[in-house]
């Protein structure tokens, strides 16, 4: 098995045994079973001082007071009291600190290696009419304010519910994306255009046959102005109405169950073709991350993402909070100075935004982070970077703003993994992978959302949930290529159609989340 790189020299991990070392530059180690008090680790030269869980940190030589902790030989936190060799390493010893980082802008970029045409990948997508592609095919129903959610999950139900989509046969469903704002807002600023931005990237997702959109009237958000701010053209397959203007609520679902049903038979027509792997957009994502996501599942979707840009597609890295810490190792593979200066800014960001929310951006990982493994932000941030591969990081862009960049890009998000995934399928994402070693459940319609887990304990006991089980890398039974190619294979058969584990259950109807910026008034 190897390890994958965060920045430093990979390194093997040993075979089989009680632990996994990373780089040969690190004072820890990770623990892959419970290591009792007392046990001698085989080749470390170390005794345990005390229990280390799962997952967890184990220093395999002494590290004084203030001195880094090292993993990925890369600083992950500071000794905040001294520890000893063999000592569990973990909050109540290592802590948050400044240290300088050298961005090198550029230094680490280099020359994609593009397969030739004639091995390029394809899937089964719906070609649409202005040539993007889809992997799905939805009509969709977006709402531009929280008080016409209602009405619009009534316009769905009055379809998902009843048999009129038996006659419908290629239709994936009628889906309703409701969400909490779009008025006691200002009308302008990140917020609104943040909102904006994301309706817009909805409306003409190639994911959707057909869109409805709906308001109450009387709202901040109002669809003229969105209309108007992005040349959004009323049709055949896009249509708009408003609560207040119809009439009330009845009179409102009357009419857009005959608008859809209008949009009905052009959907129902459009058939799978073959369509170029480069078609493909790619969100990546984490959530419930542990110990092992950073040695697991997020360098075997790096890989995967490294396959597809190859191929001549898109890979989606998002969660600014989540990358901050590793966000030298991404300036190194910026394609221009520009790039990596902007992502930068958005670094400077976030670090005022939480000062003058009252936070700070240690606040993530959480509780259920920390008992995976996670100690501090940093990392957190060094596993979760991972997923972005080794390529040059091609473009940065705001939330929900639309990727016109192919190869691997940056887009600006929360953490929160809702609000981050509704934000790259907005920015043009038709298909997700996402991480977990906690056994997050997630889908994300109108794209569906592929699920690694990080460890094979938790796919186990989570198998209904989990497409991929990564965790063979960790037990030594695979390599990170290995896996990611097994990831690359199931991104294709489910952008050609094959449902997910999370489409399965049902899952995509309440994980649309727009970022919320500013105050709510």
């Amino acid at each position: 098995m190897t390890a994958p790189d965060h920045g430093g020299e990979t390194a093997s991990a040993q075979g089989a045994g009680l632990t996994i070392r990373l780089s040969p530059q690190d004072n820890v180690v990770v623990s892959r079973a419970d290591i009792l008090e007392g046990t001698d680790v085989p080749g470390e030269g170390v005794t345990t001082v005390n229990r280390i869980p799962t997952g967890h940190k184990l220093a395999i030589r002494a590290i004084d007071k203030d001195a880094a902790v090292v993993k990925y030989d890369q600083v992950i936190g500071f000794a905040s009291k001294p520890i000893a060799a063999g000592e569990h390493v973990h909050v109540h010893n290592c802590s948050m600190g400044e240290f300088e980082r050298d961005y090198a802008f550029c230094e680490a970029a280099k020359p994609t290696e593009f397969f030739p045409d004639d091995r390029r990948a394809t899937f089964q997508g719906y070609r649409r009419a202005d040539g993007r592609a889809g992997t799905r095919n939805y009509i969709g129903i977006l709402t531009s304010v929280n008080c016409s959610a209602t009405v619009a999950r009534y316009i769905a139900e009055a379809f998902n519910k009843t048999g009129i989509l038996e006659d419908y046969p290629n239709v994936d469903g009628v889906a309703a994306f409701v969400h909490s704002t779009g008025c006691g807002m200002a009308d302008s600023g990140d917020g609104y255009e943040a909102l904006q931005r994301t309706l817009w990237g909805y409306a003409r997702h190639p994911n959707f046959a057909g869109v409805l959109m709906v308001g109450l009237g009387c709202e901040v958000n109002q669809i003229p102005f969105l209309l108007d701010a992005y040349g959004l053209k009323q049709g055949e397959n896009f249509q708009t109405l408003t609560i207040q203007q119809s009439g009330g609520t009845r009179r409102t679902v009357d009419e857009a169950i005959e608008r859809i049903k209008a949009m009905l038979p052009a959907a129902d027509a459009a058939r799978r073709e073959t369509v170029p792997a480069s078609e493909l957009t790619l969100a990546l994502q984490c959530g419930g991350s542990d110990g092992y996501s950073g040695i697991t599942a997020n360098p075997a979707l790096g890989a995967a993402a490294d396959l597809l840009v190859r191929h001549g597609g898109t890979a989606i890295l998002s969660e600014t909070p989540e990358i901050y810490g590793a966000e030298h190792l991404l300036t190194r593979r910026a394609a221009s100075r520009a790039v990596g200066e902007k992502l930068i800014e958005r670094i400077r960001w976030w670090e005022d935004y939480t000062k003058r929310n009252g936070g700070e951006m240690n606040n993530n990982p959480s509780p259920g982070n920390k008992a995976g493994g996670l100690t501090t932000i940093l990392e957190k941030s060094l596993g979760a970077a991972a997923k972005g591969g080794t390529t040059n990081l091609m473009g940065v862009y705001k939330y929900a703003e639309a990727v016109t960049a192919k190869g691997f890009v940056f887009m600006d998000s929360p953490g929160y993994d809702p609000c981050s995934v509704t934000g790259q399928v907005a920015s043009g994402a038709n298909v997700v992978c996402f991480t977990t070693g906690r056994g997050s459940v997630f889908g994300f319609k109108p794209s569906p959302s592929i699920k690694l887990a990080t460890n094979t304990a938790m796919y186990r006991r989570m198998e209904e949930d989990m497409d991929i089980n990564c965790g063979g890398i960790a037990d030594g039974e695979a390599s990170v290529a290995e896996v990611g190619q097994q990831v690359f294979e199931r991104i294709l058969a489910v952008a050609s159609g094959t449902p997910s584990k999370s489409e399965a259950l049902g899952f995509g109807d309440a994980e649309f989340i727009p970022w919320q910026i500013g105050a709510v008034m």
